[in-house]
């Protein structure tokens, strides 16, 4: 049976729970309710308000209640009903949670989870729809991962959930209910910080990660019938970030795409053309571009989100624009 990018993430909570007894969950609405997008549905049912804890609309009390209870040897999983208001918990994750391995000379860690849906083509309006994995990814002792299929969902939430270090898991809420796959009924976790080749490409290579992997995938089959072979890279993680799977790809196409659904500015697009600009400035065959969001809050109206989010065509056209350089 094939099973939706929510249930993979609902299936790895309910079965990390099931394996480890410190695994606990908290946030609004997680419990009775199920979770705003029935994500956690039936996981009160099961394991108890003690393990499912409904909390009250306080995103900086989730967040320090997590990072004390990793402290005393629980593994917290603390949903943002929106990943927006995550800002709320900024300093307990950035000051506390990211320093205090560091801080204690590596023997202290935090393995706390914060999860919760992010990005835009649902008409949330701006502060339900945004992408903050910027805000994050420059942190040292955090790691950022973007799953955009429901293996990754699952597996990537595994290997989140039993790290011993804060991971942000940031789950696209357009993909919900709409990308579904056969899962191995087996255990499995998906490695934090490896990339993977979506699609193989010879004339130019497209970096992209959540989201955006499934318009780039559109784009390259439009490509194809163009006689254009692009090369697909989803990231699945922006901290680590796997360049060498990213520097691989471009050496062999010599032309380098960056899409992602945020700001251009400061965005990961800006660190991977870094990168390569870097460590393979010999390949070059063009200049690294990125494709990124309007330089916009995200808006509401849905003519203007559309307008505001890249697009397969957007894509194509940036892709043939690069290839013919």
């Amino acid at each position: 049976m094939e099973v939706t990018y929510l249930q993979a993430i609902h299936d790895a909570l309910q079965e990390e729970m099931r394996r480890d007894e410190s695994v606990f969950l908290l946030g609004e609405d997680i419990g009775v309710l199920g979770g705003a997008f029935k994500v956690t549905e039936g996981l009160y049912e099961e394991f108890g308000e003690q393990r499912v804890l409904d909390t009250p609309i306080s995103e900086l009390a989730i967040v320090g209640l997590a990072v004390g209870a990793s402290l005393i040897g629980m593994r917290p999983v603390a949903e943002m009903q929106f990943m927006d208001f995550i800002s709320c918990g900024f300093d307990q994750i950035v000051n506390m949670a990211a320093t205090m391995r560091y801080r204690y000379g590596g023997e202290v860690g935090v393995p706390m989870v914060i999860r919760g849906p992010c990005g835009g083509g649902v008409h949330g309006g701006l502060f339900h729809s945004q992408m903050t994995e910027a805000w994050f990814y420059t942190v040292p002792g955090l790691k950022v991962v973007l799953p955009a299929t429901a293996y990754d969902a699952k597996g990537l939430l595994k290997a989140a959930i039993r790290d011993d270090d804060p991971v942000l898991y940031y789950e696209h809420k357009y993909l919900y209910r709409r990308i579904k796959e056969e899962l191995p009924e087996d255990d499995f976790v998906v490695p934090i910080g490896q990339a993977t080749v979506r699609r193989e490409g010879t004339d130019l290579t497209i970096v992209t990660y959540s989201a955006m992997v499934h318009q780039a995938l559109a784009a390259a089959d439009r490509l194809a019938d163009e006689g254009i072979s692009a090369e697909v890279v989803d990231l699945r993680s922006v901290r680590p970030l796997d360049k060498e799977t990213v520097l691989a790809s471009f050496k062999k196409t010599n032309k380098a795409l960056i899409a992602y659904e945020a700001s251009k500015m400061g965005g990961v697009g800006a660190e991977v053309a870094a990168i390569i600009a870097e460590e393979a400035f010999e390949y070059l065959d063009g200049p690294i571009v990125r494709l990124a969001c309007a330089e916009s809050p995200v808006p509401f109206s849905a003519p203007m989100e559309k307008f505001y989010l890249p697009n397969v065509d957007d894509i194509v056209a940036a892709a043939t624009q690069l290839d013919a350089y």
